[in-house]
């Protein structure tokens, strides 16, 4: 399933997969790696490397997944999704909310680095395009139909989710993968896309769209409780907020230096 930010990828998934029976994989979102990986970080506040290796354990949870699934399944987003999402920052910002001082004043910052960057960046879409080019056999892709949801905690941007949309569809067209455009409620999705693979309903369309919306909610709940305990430990007085990440098993940035990792 593709689809940049906020077009439903989860919920659609979700409804599908208990529609017809098809089991679905997933890997994590960056905001709920963020905390193990970096325990009291904004996302927006991450510099390109530390992107790069959410993205990087995103990849490799998601192919881990997928490669313990036994014939067909429905996958929510791709391996592309992940190169994407970082190429797409590269244009606009590791934080396209940012005002255009702030942007300009970080794109200075990482101008003497940009080139290396990118090349970084291209080799790892290198990887993820081949993993999809093996791995999947068509896409679902939906356009971005839905205003964005304004978490507070998500650095998105229409600017964003419009160029990240061009992208996933030129790199599909690049490698050659079928893919089918489906837009409209989560219903008329749900009834084209079984349309267009002949699947066959194993409940009713109403009772799979109630708990896949159900599911999604619950998540998205959970993942908004952390993004807010995150934002409290990060307004913690500094020596609080290091003897904090002791206790969570995060060592300062310092400290790890110190000891060669």
């Amino acid at each position: 399933m593709s689809g940049t930010y906020s077009t439903g990828k989860t919920t659609t998934t979700e409804a599908l997969s208990l529609w017809v029976g098809i089991p679905r994989t997933h890997a994590q979102t960056m905001r709920e790696i963020l905390p193990e990986v970096f325990p009291g970080k904004a996302l927006e506040d991450c510099s390109p490397s530390e992107l790069f290796q959410l993205g990087l354990i995103r990849f490799t949870e998601r192919a881990v997944r997928e490669s313990a699934m036994e014939g067909s399944f429905i996958s929510d987003g791709s391996s592309v999704h992940e190169w994407v999402y970082g190429k797409a920052r590269m244009s606009v910002g590791i934080n396209p909310n940012d005002s255009p001082v702030r942007r300009a004043l970080r794109s200075v910052m990482v101008a003497p680095y940009k080139k290396v960057i990118n090349d970084i960046n291209e080799a790892f879409g290198a990887v993820v395009k081949r993993h999809a080019k093996k791995t999947y056999q068509e896409f679902i892709h939906l356009p971005v139909e839905f205003p964005l949801v304004k978490d507070g905690h998500r650095p998105v941007s229409e600017e964003f989710r419009a160029l990240s949309d061009r992208l996933l569809l030129q790199n599909l067209d690049e490698l050659g993968i079928k893919y089918h455009v489906v837009s409209g409620t989560i219903e008329q999705r749900l009834t084209r896309i079984a349309e267009i693979y002949g699947l066959k309903e194993v409940m009713p369309l109403e009772q799979a769209v109630a708990e896949g919306k159900a599911r999604v909610a619950a998540l998205h709940q959970a993942i908004e409780s952390d993004a807010q305990a995150a934002a409290l430990r990060r307004q913690m007085p500094h020596r609080h907020r290091r003897l904090w990440q002791r206790r969570a098993g995060a060592r300062p940035l310092e400290e790890s230096h110190a000891r060669g990792r």
